[in-house]
């Protein structure tokens, strides 16, 4: 959770919370989140509530993601963290996922920069989206980067261009998960690295 103010065209950070919850542990053998993994979710979402009444928080987005994608009991889930918390948690799409992924990298990129590529690495998916600006006025990149919000596919002449994007359902938690009975430090990431490219085969760039 990061909670920010506008200051100029950039913000400044009030407050954040982040702990690992794992929530996605498990959910690859049994297609569920597990009861000690909401029971985890819950617990950091309330430190997360207490500190968004202590800043007298008025506006927020708050976005569960692949986990809650997938998981047969997502909606049992949400209604947990309604009652527990009060919190609106929606669950997003993947390309939701992604356009916020690349938004939020828009401060950072350089004017000279003509190709892109963002990767969001998650506990649950990985998304890649390959950007062109190589038609957009320099002082104009990061705004234009700003503007994928509207979607992938609503480019404008002039505009950055979607050249492909994938969300891989594969992340950090899921990986683990799927190689944990093999002992071998090596072997598994050879094998890791091995699933995870199968899964690109239709990227694009690639």
């Amino acid at each position: 959770m990061l909670i920010a103010r506008p200051k100029g065209n950039q913000f400044q950070v009030v407050d954040s919370f982040s702990k690992p919850v794992q929530l996605g542990h498990g959910l690859e053998a049994s297609g569920r989140l597990s009861r000690s993994s909401m029971a985890r979710t819950v617990h950091a979402l309330q430190v997360c509530k207490r500190k968004l009444d202590l800043h007298n928080v008025s506006h927020m987005r708050l976005v569960a993601t692949e986990a809650c994608r997938r998981a047969r009991n997502s909606r049992d889930f949400m209604r947990m963290i309604r009652r527990e918390t009060g919190l609106p948690i929606e669950v997003i799409g993947a390309e939701e996922e992604a356009q916020l992924a690349v938004i939020s990298c828009a401060p950072l990129v350089s004017h000279r920069t003509e190709q892109l590529l963002v990767v969001d690495i998650g506990g649950g998916s990985t998304e890649l989206v390959w950007i062109d600006l190589e038609d957009v006025p320099l002082t104009e990149r990061a705004r234009a980067i700003m503007r994928l919000s509207d979607g992938f596919r609503n480019s404008v002449p002039g505009g950055a261009r979607v050249v492909d994007w994938i969300s891989v359902p594969l992340g950090v938690a899921t990986l683990r998960d799927q190689f944990e009975d093999v002992e071998d430090d090596q072997g598994r990431f050879a094998l890791m690295s091995w699933h995870f490219e199968e899964k690109l085969t239709s990227f694009a760039p690639i």
